[in-house]
């Protein structure tokens, strides 16, 4: 029987799992992307892979999510999260483009108020501050002006924190679903969405049809489709055995991963500029997991006094 040492060191392997899978994805997706496969396509084949194998095994999801019409939801805002984002690595500057996805604890604290009533606290205004001011770092014009995404990228990486944000408060919102339906909505809103914007940008011309088949991207594609299972597997292990709030700080690693893999492979140079308005933003995610902190050391004392206790 393993050591909760050993569960635990595993745990952190598997979130460090999905980050580097997610970090290092805009390679691929750059590759594809060369060979005459744009990221949509890419996304809506990955997912399309990924979702007929969770329905091979597991057919009662597919039953499940038909029969709980809220997890709709999920399906489109994972689908818009992944289009958004793997385009925007694509096309844009990796860097800005992960922080700027990484702006998603403010949309959550928004959105957790809006559908989930939680209270705005003088630490939640801080993490904000602090989000919004590292973002303004990382987009201020070096010629002067408003601080604003200058680059359709920049607003593919806005738009996906946006969505993942919605997303993960959707999650929370309907955690009394069953987990098979709520995997699939994410998997399938891969397809769906990513596929519809493909399609209809193909046809107004602004992006190009997919190629033929062919060796060199379908294979790409399927060991793609693997890594994000497995990503996923690694995050759902994880996150179901370590404390929310050291969830949140080792997933905070994609950005070293995002970041890291495109300087060493000599695509960018992180500036000064990214470097400082990073570091506010990090420090505004770590802020966001304190709160689970005192929540998990809260349910702690509760279960050593022989109490019980559930958090919203």
């Amino acid at each position: 029987m393993p050591t909760s040492s050993a569960i635990t060191l595993a745990a952190i392997g598997g979130l460090m799992l999905n980050a580097f899978v997610w970090g290092v994805s805009w390679w691929p997706f750059r590759h594809f992307n060369g060979l005459g496969l744009n990221p949509l396509w890419a996304t809506a084949a990955m997912y399309a892979v990924s979702t007929l194998i969770i329905v091979a095994a597991r057919p009662s999801a597919l039953r499940a999510l038909w029969r709980h019409p809220p997890l709709w939801g999920i399906l489109i805002a994972s689908g818009a999260t992944n289009a958004a984002f793997n385009w925007g690595v694509t096309e844009g500057d990796v860097v800005r483009v992960v922080l700027l996805f990484y702006l998603m604890p403010v949309w959550a604290t928004l959105l957790a108020r809006w559908l989930l009533n939680e209270k705005l606290t003088r630490l939640v205004g801080l993490r904000l501050t602090l989000a919004l001011a590292g973002a303004m770092v990382v987009l201020w014009p070096q010629g002067g002006g408003l601080p604003l995404p200058q680059h359709p990228a920049d607003w593919l990486g806005v738009i996906g924190g946006m969505f993942f944000a919605l997303n993960n408060v959707l999650l929370r919102k309907y955690a009394h679903t069953p987990p098979e339906a709520r995997g699939l909505a994410m998997f399938a809103g891969g397809v769906i969405v990513a596929g519809a914007a493909a399609a209809l940008l193909t046809a107004s011309g602004a992006v190009a049809p997919m190629p033929a088949p062919a060796p060199g991207w379908l294979m790409g594609v399927v060991l793609m489709a693997l890594a994000f299972l497995a990503a996923n597997l690694g995050l759902q292990y994880g996150a179901e055995r370590l404390p929310s709030a050291l969830t949140a700080v080792v997933m905070t690693v994609e950005i070293v991963f995002a970041s890291g893999s495109a300087v060493l492979l000599g695509v960018e140079r992180l500036s000064a500029q990214a470097l400082w308005g990073g570091c506010l933003i990090l420090l505004a995610i770590l802020l966001a997991a304190w709160p689970a902190r005192k929540q998990a050391e809260a349910d702690a004392v509760l279960e050593v006094n022989g109490g019980s206790r559930r958090w919203p």
